[in-house]
């Protein structure tokens, strides 16, 4: 099929008398529970369940070979090719599927605070919960948006059709197929909404960049002064809780692109994860929960209706789904100026990486894709040791480009701005994961405001002889010996041996770029 006959196919089904349109967040909780999809907890939220994927399925997860973008894709293991034959008879069936439902709920709004470069998009749901979803995520289009309103790319999600491996030529009875050319996510199988969320991610993460822009996985904020701050890190870094702070302005919790305008969140909403949330620990995430907040897998007590996000019974993995104005202190619009100061989040388990250090360029092009963190003991089962985590630019699963492209756009931004960056640790110091003890995050909080704040910019620094990292001798309000970690191990021999096993793991995964990021990799790369 071309994409004539593709954009004829949905608009056959956008026209059928089953469309329910653009509906407001009170009809889609009307919807939403009326059709036994979720059920209404005592501060208005919607609770859904999402049976047997709770998280996303990488696995089954393709790209469309196509002639317009093949030679533009990094494909392997998460970039998976598929054929535009297995896309188009699973489009077509898909469609027929949808247009045998009694209701299908369709979404319009943007990806992209920058007016400039959003992307329109449209999602249509077989699930009233999951369009609710789409509306509390993406961006919202004003009434008079809405008139001229044509859609870059659509979202097909029908989480019911389940596909026949062998028959329709997927890994399982679940796929997620992005087709670049025909402009067409199809998405069957799960009833995961982050799905949803994550492939249009995706699609910016591969249009962002041809034009110029540099697209991330990071939240930002914003002081008085206009000062922007970017945060990098995999999950269990403190990337939300360190982005969160009352003298500053959130931007956005996850997505981002940096123009030549400045920086701009890609979403409307926060998808926020809420295992052992409350009140105390996290406020700004806790109020923002309120009527239309859609909740995935958290438990709630079926009298009472109150959620209780301690409950691991279905996963850890339990969110809330809601726009970003429900949070008090944001920018609205989230734009804002070039960003003065990048933070890359650790969580490093084997207790040698500096509390933060400074980079140079070519040290931040070098972690950046490196993406280093660590799992930890208890968090996945067979994990009995700290295991090295290396996710490129702090989120493989999403770049489609080659990691490259991202790495060498953040080295010029960081010339043409003057970024200060830093590599800060929030895992462990005094010994490994099991001997030494995590990093008090109040010391983490002061270490990234001085960073912020430009108070370490211009401090004697020590070279760390097995990483290269410039490291602050004094910053005010921590303990002086806390900066170097060797200095607070007591058996320096035992720092060594692991600080020096640990390097060699950075230069092992690093082999995987191949020749392109020599550069980086003579001017970046660990001393050891």
């Amino acid at each position: 099929m071309n994409s004539v006959e593709i954009a004829n196919e949905l608009k056959d089904l956008l026209q059928g008398q089953n469309i329910l349109e653009q509906l407001s967040v009170p009809q889609l909780v009307e919807k939403a529970t009326s059709r036994g999809e979720a059920i209404l907890t005592v501060d208005g939220a919607v609770r859904a369940v999402t049976g047997k994927y709770t998280g996303r399925s990488p696995k089954d997860k393709f790209m469309v070979v196509e002639e317009s973008s093949k030679d533009h894709i990094d494909w392997g293991k998460i970039n998976q090719p598929i054929s535009a034959e297995v896309f188009d008879s699973l489009y077509n069936k898909v469609i027929n599927y949808l247009k045998q439902k009694e209701e299908v709920f369709v979404f319009k709004g943007f990806a992209g605070a920058d007016k400039d470069s959003r992307l329109a998009i449209r999602v249509v749901n077989e699930y009233a919960w999951h369009n609710l979803f789409a509306h509390q995520l993406f961006i919202r289009p004003t009434d008079e948006e809405l008139k001229t309103h044509d859609a870059d790319f659509t979202i097909v999600s029908a989480p019911t059709f389940k596909a026949d491996p062998k028959v329709d030529g997927t890994a399982s009875e679940t796929f997620i197929i992005v087709s670049l050319e025909k402009h067409i996510i199809l998405i069957g199988g799960t009833e995961y909404a982050g799905e949803m969320k994550k492939s249009i991610f995706s699609i910016m993460n591969y249009l962002l960049p041809q034009q110029g822009i540099l697209s991330m996985h990071c939240s930002a904020n914003v002081g008085e002064q206009g000062d922007v701050a970017l945060f990098f890190g995999l999950s269990g870094t403190g990337k939300t809780t360190l982005s969160a702070d009352g003298n500053r302005k959130l931007i956005g919790d996850d997505e981002h692109g940096w123009s030549d305008n400045g920086v701009f969140n890609i979403e409307g909403g926060c998808y926020a994860k809420t295992i052992n949330l409350s009140a105390e620990k996290e406020p700004e995430i806790y109020n923002a929960i309120n009527f239309g907040t859609v909740l995935e897998n958290v438990g709630v007590n079926a009298d009472s209706r109150v959620p209780d996000y301690d409950d691991a019974t279905l996963t850890q993995n339990t969110r809330a789904a809601y726009p970003i104005q429900n949070i008090e202190n944001i920018v609205d619009p989230s734009v804002a100026g070039h960003p003065k100061t990048v933070i890359f989040l650790t969580a490093d388990a084997f207790g040698v990486l500096p509390p933060i250090s400074k980079l140079t360029k070519e040290q931040a092009m070098y972690h950046f894709l490196s993406g280093f963190t660590s799992k930890i003991p208890g968090t996945e089962r067979g994990v009995v040791e700290p295991e090295p985590v290396f996710s490129t630019c702090f989120g493989a699963p999403f770049f489609p480009l080659h990691a490259t492209v991202y790495a060498e756009m953040l080295g010029k931004k960081i010339d043409e701005h003057q970024v200060n960056v830093f590599l800060v640790n929030t895992g462990w110091t005094g010994g490994s994961y099991g001997e030494g003890s995590r990093m008090k995050l109040s010391y983490t909080r002061t270490m990234v405001r001085a960073a912020i704040n430009g108070k370490i910019n211009d401090v004697f620094t020590d070279k760390d002889p097995i990483f290269g990292l410039a490291i602050p001798t004094a910053i005010e309000d921590v303990p002086t010996e806390l900066l170097n970690p060797r200095n607070v191990w007591a058996d320096k021999e035992a720092y060594d041996k692991k600080a020096t096993e640990l390097a060699g793991m950075f230069h092992e995964n690093f082999k995987k770029f191949g020749s392109v990021a020599e550069d980086i990799a003579k001017k970046g790369a660990p001393l050891a």
